[in-house]
Order: C-alpha cells, then sequence, then structure tokens
C-alpha cells in the first residue's frame, strides 16, 4: 500500500507531481540538491511556486502544508521509510543512475521507484541496478501542468513486477486523478509520439502552403478538436526553446525511416528567434507578441512580424457552423482546394496515418493513443475516433494524395469502434473486436452512450435512460451554453425522471452559462419581453428539477458558470470533479444570475449563517465580484459546496459512477425539498451595498457600471423602501427578471457582452 511518498528534484515538474500528491490528501517528502543561500531554499522556492501559479497548482494554498521540504544532503536518509519514490531530476542518464545506486542503499526492499522521464528508455535507466530493484522500478510520465492535464503513461521495463504495474495503476486513478494508459518502453511512448508530431506537422504544412501562423492555428485547433491554441500558439505557450527541445530528443531517439524524421529537423527560423530571446509568452513574444500596444504575427516567409489578423479563415467558420449543427466538421475542413482545405487535408492524413502506423508497433490498442491525446493533450476526439467520423477510406484516400504509405490498419477499411452485443468495442492491431479497457468504476460517457439511444433529444441537450430506471440529462451544445432547447430537455427528464436524475457530461467543460448571443440578438431587437419570457421558461425548468419527485444529482468538472452553475444550484447534491471552476459570472458582462442563480445563493448562505443581513451582504458579494471557486474546497467559500453534503471526486473519470451510487442512495423514502419563504432585508443595507461600491468607484478599484450591477443584485436581495419583508420564491425569480432586464437595457451592459463575444476579453467600463 502506497502512503509514504516522496519526489526527488524540485523543478516544475517534480514540484507539481508533490502538489499532487498533496492535493490527493498525501504526505509529500519533496528534496533536491542543497541550495547556495539555504539548505532547503530550492525546494522551499518550489513550493512558492505552486503556491503563485496560475492556474492554481493546488486545490487551495493550505494544501501546501502537506508538501515538506528537504535536500539530498541533509535528509536522504528519510527516504528508508518510502513507499513510493518519485524521481524528476533533469534528463540525464549519469545523474538519475548515480541517485538510483544511492537510493538502492537506502530504501526498503518493498519502496516502488518510479521516473517521470519522457525519453530514456527504461532498459538503459537501470542498466547494472540489482535485480530487486529493477523488479520494483516503472516510469510514470506525468503531463504538464500535472493537477490539470489527465494522462499517466506507465512504462513497464523488462524485469518490473506486475504486482508494482497494478499498484501504481490503481494508486494514480483512484488517489492522483489520473487516466492511466500503460505503454510499452518505444521512444516518445504515446502522447508526445503522436502530439508533437502532429505539432511539427502543422509548422510543416503552414510553412510549405505559405499559410498565415493565424489561419494555421485557426483551423488545426476548434475545428478539429484539438485545443483552441492549434500549432503556434501552443508552442508560444509552451515555450519555444522548451519545444525545439522536445523535438530534439524525439528526432535523436526515433528509429530511421520514421515520419517523424520528415518534419522533425532543426528550423532555422526557430532557432532564430530562440536566440534573439523570442521564446514564447515566458520571453520578448514568439509566433505572437503585443508591440507598441497592437498585436503581431510572425510571417512564415520572411520572418517578419506584421499586425495580428483577427478575422477568422472561411473554413474554420463553416466548420463551426456545423458543429453547430452537429454535423461532422472534419468533412466540411477536408471538403474543397484551396489552401486552407489543402491544409487540413495534409494535416489530417499525415497525422491520422502516423498514428494508425503505430498501430502493432508501440501498442496494439487504438483506445491507447486516443486516450493519450485526450488525456495528455486535451484533443476532444482520438485519432482513431477522429478516422471513424471520416472514415477510413477517406484518410487512406488522403494518404495517397499526398504520396504517403496507406498503413495496413486503414487497408482493412473497418471502423476501429462498434457498438457489438450491447457494448462499445475496440478493434486491436490484429482486427479482432475487444471491449473498451477502463478501470472497474470509470465510465467516459461520450464512449457509454454510443451503447444507448437517448429517449428525448435535441441539438443542445439529450436525456438518457440508464440502468435501475436512471435518467441523465447530458447538454452538448458549442461550449455547452445553455439555450431554450438546453431547458426543454430539463423538463423532458422531469416529465418521465424514471427513479433519480443526474445531470452530467464528460466534455471538457460542464458549461460556460447561457448563450450570450442569444441574447445579445434579443437586446439588439430592444425584445425585452422574448428576454423575460426566456429568462422564466429558464426559471421554471430548473423549479421543475428542484421539486422533481425523485432525487437529482449534478455531477460537473471544468467550467461550470452561470447558468450552468444556477442548473446545479437546484439539484439534491452534487458530485464534484477537483478541478471545477464554479460560480455566477454575469457581473462580468454587466448582467446578473437570473436563472434561480441569485435566489439559491441568497438561500444557502441564510441556512448557512441563519441570519438574512448576512446571507444578503454574502449574496451581494458573491454574484457583485463574479467570485468563483477553482475547487469544491474555494467552491465551499462562496457558498457552492456543501462538505458534510456534496461529494469531492478527484478522477473525472470516476463522477458518473459516483452520481449514480449518490442518487440511488437519496432513492429511499424521497421527498423533494419544501418551497423556502425569503426576507428581503431593511434598514440601511442599501445604504452600505453603495457606500462600499461608490468608495471603490472613486479609488479605482471598480469602474462606473459595477456600481450599476451591483446596485441591481442589491434590488434582488433588499426591501424596496428599506422595511423588511418576506417573499416567496416566486418573488425573488421575478425580481431577478427585472434586474436583468434593467441591465440588458444600458448601453453599457451591451458594450461589454459585445466585447467578451468578440474575443477580446472582460471590457471595464
Amino acid at each position: 500500500m502506497i502512503e509514504r511518498i516522496a519526489v526527488i528534484g524540485a523543478g516544475t515538474m517534480g514540484a507539481a507531481i508533490a502538489g499532487q500528491i498533496a492535493n490527493a490528501g498525501l504526505d509529500v517528502l519533496l528534496l533536491d540538491l542543497p541550495g547556495k543561500e539555504a539548505p532547503n531554499s530550492v525546494t522551499e522556492g518550489a513550493v512558492q511556486r505552486l503556491l503563485e501559479s496560475d492556474p492554481p497548482a493546488l486545490l487551495n494554498k493550505g494544501v501546501a502544508k502537506r508538501i515538506a521540504v528537504g535536500n539530498t544532503r541533509d535528509d536522504f536518509d528519510q527516504l528508508a521509510k518510502m513507499d513510493w519514490i518519485v524521481e524528476a531530476v533533469v534528463e540525464r542518464l549519469d545523474i538519475k543512475q548515480a541517485l538510483y545506486r544511492r537510493l538502492d542503499e537506502v530504501i526498503s526492499d518493498q519502496c516502488i521507484v518510479t521516473s517521470n522521464t519522457s525519453t530514456i528508455p527504461i532498459a538503459l535507466l537501470v542498466e547494472g541496478m540489482p535485480q530487486a530493484f529493477q523488479e520494483r522500478f516503472a516510469i510514470t510520465h506525468y503531463f504538464n501542468p500535472v493537477r490539470y492535464m489527465r494522462l499517466l503513461e506507465l512504462v513497464r521495463g523488462t524485469e518490473t513486477a506486475q504486482s508494482v504495474m497494478d499498484e501504481l495503476a490503481d494508486f494514480n486513478d483512484r488517489q492522483m486523478g489520473k487516466g492511466v494508459v500503460s505503454c510499452a518502453d518505444t521512444p516518445g511512448f504515446l502522447g508526445n509520439r503522436v502530439g508533437v508530431f502532429a505539432l511539427q506537422v502543422g509548422i510543416d504544412e503552414a510553412t510549405r502552403l505559405n499559410l498565415p501562423v493565424e489561419t494555421a492555428d485557426a483551423l488545426m485547433g476548434r475545428p478539429m478538436g484539438i485545443p483552441k491554441t492549434g500549432v503556434f500558439g501552443l508552442y508560444d505557450l509552451i515555450g519555444i526553446d522548451l519545444m525545439a527541445d522536445v523535438v530534439r530528443s524525439l528526432r535523436s531517439i526515433l528509429p530511421d525511416g520514421d515520419a517523424f524524421h520528415a518534419v522533425g529537423a532543426e528550423n532555422d527560423m526557430i532557432n532564430a528567434m530562440i536566440e534573439a530571446g523570442y521564446t514564447g509568452e515566458k520571453g520578448l513574444g514568439g509566433f505572437y507578441r503585443e508591440h507598441e500596444g497592437a498585436e503581431q504575427a510572425k510571417d512564415l516567409t520572411t520572418g517578419d512580424y506584421r499586425a495580428r489578423q483577427v478575422e477568422l479563415p472561411q473554413r474554420a467558420v463553416l466548420a463551426a457552423t456545423a458543429i453547430a449543427e452537429q454535423r461532422e466538421a472534419l468533412t466540411d475542413l477536408i471538403d474543397g482546394n484551396n489552401y486552407e482545405a489543402k491544409f487540413c487535408r495534409h494535416v489530417l492524413g499525415r497525422v491520422l496515418g502516423y498514428a494508425a502506423s503505430l498501430l502493432g508497433d508501440v501498442t496494439d490498442s487504438p483506445q491507447a493513443i486516443d486516450d493519450a491525446m485526450k488525456l495528455g493533450f486535451n484533443w476532444v476526439r482520438g485519432p482513431f475516433e477522429m478516422i471513424d467520423a471520416l472514415g477510413a477510406s477517406t484518410v487512406a484516400k488522403l494518404l495517397t494524395e499526398i504520396d504517403q504509405p496507406v498503413p495496413d490498419a486503414l487497408q482493412r477499411n473497418q471502423r476501429f469502434y462498434e457498438v457489438s452485443d450491447s457494448a462499445l468495442k475496440v478493434r486491436h492491431a490484429d482486427g479482432t473486436l475487444q471491449p473498451v479497457d477502463l478501470p472497474e468504476g470509470v465510465v467516459r460517457f461520450h464512449l457509454h452512450k454510443q451503447a444507448l439511444e437517448p429517449v428525448a433529444s435535441n441539438h443542445s441537450a439529450s436525456v438518457y435512460a440508464l440502468d435501475n430506471d436512471l435518467r441523465l440529462i447530458e447538454f452538448h451544445s458549442k461550449a455547452n451554453a445553455l439555450t431554450d432547447e438546453s431547458m426543454a430537455m430539463v423538463r423532458a427528464a422531469v416529465a418521465d425522471p424514471g427513479a433519480g436524475i443526474i445531470v452530467h457530461n464528460d466534455a471538457q467543460h460542464y458549461s460556460a452559462g447561457v448563450d450570450l448571443n442569444a441574447f445579445l440578438a434579443m437586446i439588439d431587437a430592444s425584445d425585452w419581453d422574448g428576454i423575460d419570457a426566456f429568462l422564466e421558461r429558464f426559471q421554471m425548468s430548473v423549479k421543475a428539477l428542484k421539486y422533481s419527485p425523485v432525487p437529482v444529482v449534478g455531477a460537473p468538472s471544468g467550467l461550470s458558470l452561470g447558468g450552468g452553475c444556477e442548473v446545479l444550484l437546484h439539484c439534491d447534491q452534487l458530485v464534484m470533479h477537483a478541478n471545477i471552476v464554479m460560480g455566477l459570472v454575469e457581473a462580468a458582462v454587466g448582467l446578473i444570475p437570473s436563472g434561480g442563480g441569485v435566489k439559491e445563493t441568497y438561500l444557502r448562505w441564510y441556512n448557512q449563517l441563519g441570519d438574512w443581513d448576512e446571507a444578503a451582504w454574502k449574496t451581494w458579494m458573491n454574484v457583485g465580484y463574479g467570485a468563483t471557486g477553482t475547487s469544491p474546497d474555494l467552491a465551499e467559500r462562496l457558498g457552492y459546496f456543501k462538505p458534510d453534503h456534496d461529494v469531492q471526486v478527484i478522477n473525472r473519470d470516476r463522477l458518473f459512477a459516483k452520481a449514480v451510487d449518490t442518487v440511488q442512495s437519496l432513492q429511499a423514502g424521497y421527498t423533494p425539498p419544501k418551497e423556502p419563504r425569503f426576507r428581503l432585508v431593511g434598514g440601511d443595507m442599501l445604504e452600505r451595498m453603495r457606500s462600499f461600491m461608490e468608495d471603490g468607484v472613486n479609488k479605482g478599484m471598480f469602474m462606473p457600471h459595477d456600481l450599476t450591477v451591483a446596485m441591481q443584485v442589491a434590488t434582488i436581495v433588499c426591501a424596496d423602501d428599506g422595511v423588511e419583508v418576506d417573499a416567496s420564491e416566486d418573488d425573488l425569480y421575478r425580481r431577478e427578471r427585472e434586474a436583468f432586464i434593467r441591465l440588458a437595457q444600458t448601453a453599457e451592459s451591451r458594450a461589454r457582452i459585445e466585447h467578451l463575444l468578440a474575443g477580446r476579453g472582460t471590457l471595464r467600463n
């Protein structure tokens, strides 16, 4: 059993691994070389960087107390009591081997040792080490940032005991929250082998076709189901110098004849950028930079900077339309023969063909490669899921057009994922269909639902019937933005609720809120009645969910904001992923929550504090600041997570099973909650709130429209004439709608909405 853990190496990865161990609720010892200023200055500095990191590396700052620091001179003997030691030192074989020899003299004969290396084979790492040490040694390759990247590549040596592999896999799944992919000890394993190749292909094709970097990123981003940074933006984010080192490393270890060598040669432009300090966001800039207040982009032909293009390429617009209409976007991307289409055809052909060529060589399972890309690179779909979407024959044709060999796996012209015997199965390298390989208790609903038929569905959401007469509401619009159609499916689930309802999806983000484009259109049409009607339908939908005759459990992950948060606040219980970002953020666009969010926040604070005045102030602060919690621990401080009631899950793949268990635990004797009565506070509360905001505006902390928004929030929880009065739940719903419309009628709120939708961030006005 793994309980006592140490990490050696306090660089970016080592510190982050220690941080995630602490996030899991375990104590960890972090060691590095003695510092020049003080013995533990290196490790103390690493913990400080974790505390200051953005996005936060820790679930809350108190987690850092679980990380004990030391150094390899004074504290090496403490390793004798460890169950697992993670080595994350510099990628030099001689340094690692010297460390292992020291470890072997100190550690117990039960201690597991793993390396975080991504480039050095196990055979070299343990060369000359005793057999007993080799049996307890493996590679645990985490991805950065460790808290958020779900992939762990677990690599076995020829002598590694199966019991060690099983223990590492189970611990990292259940305790560390990782999706574990078992990899052979082959160069680059799976994630970097395919992911870095894909990036290099993007650069190569953009250069060949003289495509602007903005166009390449816009196409090889969301339209392909890859993060919006695309290729060049991701280079800038990671660090161009670091990426160059990764490419060199892969080039040095991959066998001759591997397709990587065609795209992995030294790049003169990139080398010149690094030498001049243009290493990406951490340097003077990269493929993108800000210069004299203007956004610029690198011209791949001349090497000079020019004004950055903001207009999306037409093919990306077509793909976005296809996604919105639930058609296959990849088909629109490759249809045609202009430069944009050629780029998409060449990139998809080369990347998908390369992934298929690895079957039977580095892995027998398409699922292993798909999981690596989805969990380690945040792809929406893996390469083989994309091949199924296009058709193997289409991908083979793309390869033939660019004179690339067609792998055997594509020549069979069969789907890689098929439903057989009412279960989803995957076609392995030998052509046989085998069950999808997931640990017990792990369910990825995007795979599971392929063997289900929805009982109700539209473009924005679906309702599924699950085992034991349960229902599941899945939002699946673009970015899971909530629409009238979304709410129609909520009402459909309540109309036929079975024995319990779960609100869940396993997209990267549960929901970022209500579709602002629809609101902007109604604002421009001065359709205030339309806005009021939409809000009332939304309110009545979540109210129906709250008073459903069966228990309702929300199981969110990722962004759970605005209207998405409001749906969750009306559930009986929540099962939250540890990396949730939850809150009511409407104030940032000059609006207020009007799907019962203010009302439920007010009620939660009153139930916790027992004082309507204090509850009103807390609610006003939550909503006015648009405060969010970036973990259940931090959501608790806003009243959105109740630790004695709601559940936190560190592995997102285990949300579904936990939600099923939770809703079933609520079924016996379940009765819906009773409608509450509210108190609209009086006295000087409105004046206190106004004085707070006016003082903030005068000090430059707030902008004038922030005051307007904040005082509209106040109208929901405060009595109109300063005399406190009782109110019903419907009264609070109505007050939310009225305040929303008053703000929607202001030019300042419209400007905020338009600014955000144009991709220019939050407007302060």
